[in-house]
Formats: structure tokens, sequence, C-alpha cells
């Protein structure tokens, strides 16, 4: 028997190395500063706006309120029926994100998906607390755990607790009116929903953005898998200038008459970028755009004297012409392209087909639905009558009377459950069911056809906005 029968299978899967980005400035990295300084604001910010709706309705300026199955954004009011307004907005933010692929590659995962945002905000910390990327280093590599150690990575957990419990604090803000649900958290009123929510969110904010980090951008995220159907030799994406910068070799390798690229293989890049990969391999799934790496390599150019751009966005298409020193496509000519335009026009469509229609909406509604159980009624004096429940919407900030009526055959009359009149009192921002009687007297047409046709008015008297819906009278067919 050889040796190597006794010698394991070799592992299919490497055992995973911890990211330690080094601290980097320059261009990119303070566009990515301000960015996440910016969404971070919003989602902290946004439920503690108010916004004057009147008695009625919460003053919160954005609230998901799906107790009473609305959604309010400022001045905007969603109800259930008008999913299509959320509908048009998540279209127009795939359409964008197929836009900005298609021009930058991921340059979305790069500066503005939640898991990049946070994923920075705990690398901050983490670098506040532990230092930069040696100092992480050793500590990571520091086996034995002393005094220093413990206090470094409780202080580092704990504020990356907080930061979680922040993030489900805000989530479920959104929810419900933030200052009285924050007094009902603290003081133990709230919902178990809420407290549970806030748990769930606490506990995958940290994991994902303190432990997982690159791997839910590697692993499990599914847009690196399918961005090449959006992209082109056209599209912008950060790479290595391998003509310009190979053969690459440190100062002190280079013997007098050999050739010498602009790379010193200083692992700038390496060490800056947040996924872990060597950006001069080429274009790779891992690569999330960030261009960290371009500011680390611009930065070191400057100091030995070089020109900027040895990493930098570039295209595939323009390969050829720079590597025979011709000019290349202006950045323009680059995102301004067939395809980018179509998915703009198409953003663009959506956008305004939202606005339209939400111009146009009513702030009344109604709907008729024919009670079918029985059909009709044979009243005393041979009238027959049909039952409908009609659903009435008033979306104004207080009561307004609604006036209903028939129009079709003259010989129709209308009759509501509960009130001799033909008006109704509808309260404010609600939804208001009505029984509503329609009669035909005996021996008039509408009694003794099958089916007539009608239409059911609904008129706002102290407007006189109108709304209405076409239904059917039920007669006996003789």
């Amino acid at each position: 028997m050889s040796s190597t029968d006794n010698e394991p299978a070799p592992s299919l899967y490497a055992a995973h190395e911890p990211i330690f980005p080094r601290r980097v400035t320059g261009w990119f990295r303070n566009l990515k500063w301000i960015i996440m300084i910016f969404t971070l604001g919003i989602y902290y910010v946004t439920p503690w706006i108010r916004w004057d709706r009147g008695p009625n309705l919460p003053d919160q300026a954005v609230l998901i309120d799906l107790a009473n199955r609305r959604f309010f954004f400022f001045w905007i009011e969603i109800w259930p029926h008008e999913f299509y307004f959320i509908a048009g907005l998540l279209i127009m933010a795939g359409l964008g994100l197929f836009l900005f692929t298609s021009a930058m590659g991921r340059v979305w995962c790069g500066y503005a998906c939640p898991q990049t945002v946070w994923t920075d905000l705990f690398i901050l910390v983490e670098r506040w607390i532990e230092g930069d990327r040696n100092a992480r280093l050793r500590l990571h590599n520091q086996k034995k755990w002393d005094l220093r150690k413990a206090r470094l990575r409780l202080t580092k957990w704990t504020s990356w607790m907080i930061i979680g419990l922040a993030t489900g604090g805000a989530w479920v803000f959104y929810f419900a009116d933030a200052p009285t649900l924050l007094v009902d958290l603290v003081t133990g009123n709230a919902h178990p929903i809420a407290y549970t929510t806030i748990a769930v969110l606490t506990a995958t904010t940290f994991f994902f953005g303190g432990i997982a980090r690159e791997q839910i951008c590697i692993y499990a995220c599914p847009w690196p898998r399918i961005q090449a159907a959006m992209m082109d030799e056209d599209t912008l994406v950060v790479g290595y200038r391998t003509w310009r910068g190979e053969p690459r070799k440190h100062s002190e390798e280079v013997k007098a008459g050999e050739p010498q690229g602009d790379c010193i293989d200083c692992m700038a890049c390496v060490n800056v970028c947040p996924v872990g990969i060597d950006i001069r391999d080429g274009e790779q799934l891992e690569c999330i755009t960030c261009a960290l790496c371009i500011d680390a390599c611009d930065d070191v150019m400057a100091k030995i004297g070089k020109p900027r751009g040895l990493i930098d966005y570039m295209a595939i298409s323009d390969e050829t012409n720079e590597r025979a020193g011709k000019p290349i496509k202006p950045v323009m000519k680059h995102i301004l392209r067939p395809r980018t335009i179509m998915y703009t026009a198409l953003w663009s469509l959506v956008g305004f087909g939202l606005v339209f229609a939400l111009f146009i909406r009513a702030d009344i509604e109604m709907s008729v639905a024919p009670v079918r159980n029985p059909i009709f009624v044979t009243l005393s004096d041979g009238s027959i009558r049909n039952t409908y429940d009609v659903r009435l919407l008033n979306k104004h900030g207080e009561d307004r009377p609604f006036r209903l009526s028939v129009v079709g055959d003259p010989a129709l009359r209308i009759q509501l459950e509960g009130t001799p009149y033909e008006s109704v009192n509808v309260p404010a921002d609600t939804s208001f069911l009505q029984k509503v009687y329609v009669i035909a007297p005996a021996g008039s047409d509408p009694a003794n056809s099958e089916r007539t046709q009608f239409r059911l008015w609904a008129e706002d008297t102290s407007n006189g906005e109108r709304a209405h819906k076409d239904t059917i009278f039920n007669g006996r067919d003789n």
C-alpha cells in the first residue's frame, strides 16, 4: 500500500480568510462617504419628519399604515386599490438598476447598496477601535486572548450591536407613529411584533455588515451572476491597464536595461479592496466597482512621479486604441449609447405615467357589488327590488355628504338603508359601506325584463365632484 492511500482527500473548499481593508483617501472614497452619510441620514431621519394632515390622519410624513392598509408619503396617500403606484416604483427601481449597470457596471453595488453602506459603516467603526489594516491583522493573528484583545473586540461588537439596534428600530418606525412607538418600546408597551422585528434586524445587520461582509456580495447576492446581461464592450468598469503596468517589479528588482512597467507591485490596490481581489487579474465577478483601488493606485503614482490612471474606469472597446496610443471615446459617448438611452426612455415613460395617474385620480371613488342571494325581491305592491353593496371612498380630510342617484330607465328609483334620504355622510379619509336598494314599480319595463343596465352616481354635494359605476338591474322575465 502506498503512502498516498492514507492521505486525506483534498478539500474542495478553501477556508475563508478575513479581509481587513486599508484606509484610503481620494475622490472616490470621498464620494462613498458622502453617499453613505446621505443614505443613512435618509433612513434614520425620515420616520421623524412630521407632516400635518389634519385631525383624522397621522402626522408622520412617511408611514406604511398596515392596520388601515394605506401608505403615506408627504402629501401623497396611496390606498390598497392603488397598489399599481408601488408596482410602478418597483419597475422604475429595476430599470434604474439596469441603466446604471449598463453604463458603469456594478456601480450601485459599490456606492449605494445597503450591504455596501452598512459594511462601510461597520469597517469604519472597526478601524476607529482596532486601528488600520496592519493593526487589525496583528490582532486577528494573535491566537492568545489577553485583556487588550478582549477589550477591543467587546467594544467593537457592542458598537456594531448598537448600530444594528438603531437599524432595526428605524425600520419599525416606518410602520407606526415614531414618537409614540419609541415611548412604547422603552416602557415595554409595544406590540411583540415590534420587538421581534427589531431583534431580527439587529441580528441580521450585525451578521451581514460585521461578520459576513463581502461574502454576501460574492455568494448570496444574485446580481453578479446576471449583471453581464446588461453590460457590453462599451460599459465603463474598473480595470487595470496591463499594457502600461507590465512587467511589474519593485524598484529594487529592476536591473539596468530591463523593461519596467508603471506598476511597482506595491499591493496598495489589493490592500484597500473591500472584497479582497486583485484588479490586476482582470474583471472579476467579485468586483463591486467601488473604485477604492483607483484612489490607492493614483496616490502611489503621484508619489513615484507617474501619471494617474493605471487603474481607472475604462471600457473594453477602448483597449485597442489605448494600446496604440490613439485617442479614446469621451466618457459621455460610453454612457449615452442606444442601450442606456432605451433604459432611460423606459424609466422616464413609467415615471411620467405614475405622475400622470397621480394627478388625474379622483378624490372620491365608489364600487358597486350586486347582492346575488336573492337576485331580486318582490315587494307586497308587486314592485321588484334589487340590493347593492356600494362602497364609497372619501379621500378628503373632512367628512363629506354623498348623494346617490340612478340614471337609466326613468322607472327606477333608489332607496338607502338606514335613512329616508338619498344622501349619506361619509367620514373623512374613510371607505364607507352603504347598502342601496333600487326598486322598479310593478308593470314597468325593468320589473318585467330579465336584465336592465343602469348607472349609479355618487356626488360630493360640497364641491360637485362625482363618480359612477355601471351595473345591472335584475327583473322577472315574463
